[in-house]
């Protein structure tokens, strides 16, 4: 597993850099064998150290977890303890679903894009910029996958990606569905087929 760490404002040394690399060895080998990189980021606010964990712990799967501490030793003790929790909770959900996976479909191929927008002032008003013509510059492009989910398989990847949303298949309807984390820190859930 390749471990990248880095520090803002923070002197990452040797003794800090084999302490990371441990704990995660120990963690990813606990629960995955083919965890494939992580990306440890340590921050300070203050008097407190601030710890974010990123795990690539296989395709299509990527898990986060911070921590806060006295100490950069501390904070990411913490950030690892909250990593533990949600990998032993997602090994438990999917060890549950093992029997009802086994007819599954394969994910759906798709492509993420990530467009700079500049929108154009004209007199007094914005124009928008058009997607598919000059306006708008591709940043970056990736493979992505849609998965075919159970609408609670979709809500637990979206916790442990901590992402904003998630577009899957339901299993149920095979529909687009997406899901996403709402202002107030609820859940929505757009299916197109719910009536």
């Amino acid at each position: 597993m390749h471990v990248t760490v880095a520090g803002k404002q923070v002197e990452t040394g040797e003794a800090l850099k084999t302490h990371v690399s441990d704990g995660l060895a120990i963690l990813t080998g606990k629960y995955f064998d083919h965890a494939i990189e992580a990306s440890v980021t340590f921050s300070r606010d203050r008097a407190f150290f601030g710890c974010d964990i990123n795990l690539k712990a296989g395709r299509g799967l990527s898990v986060r977890a911070e921590g806060e501490g006295t100490d950069a030793h501390r904070a990411f003790d913490i950030a690892a303890e909250h990593l533990a929790k949600r990998l032993r909770r997602y090994r438990r959900r999917v060890n549950e679903h093992a029997r009802s996976s086994a007819d599954r479909e394969r994910p759906q191929a798709a492509r993420q894009v990530i467009l700079h927008h500049e929108a154009h002032v004209d007199g007094e008003e914005m124009e928008e910029p058009e997607l598919h013509g000059e306006s708008a510059a591709i940043v970056a492009e990736q493979p992505a996958e849609i998965a075919f989910l159970s609408v609670g398989e979709a809500v637990m990847r979206l916790d442990l990606e901590q992402a904003p949303l998630m577009m899957f298949r339901n299993q149920k309807t095979r529909e687009l569905n997406v899901i996403y984390r709402r202002p107030d820190g609820h859940i929505g859930w757009i299916d197109p087929a719910g009536r």
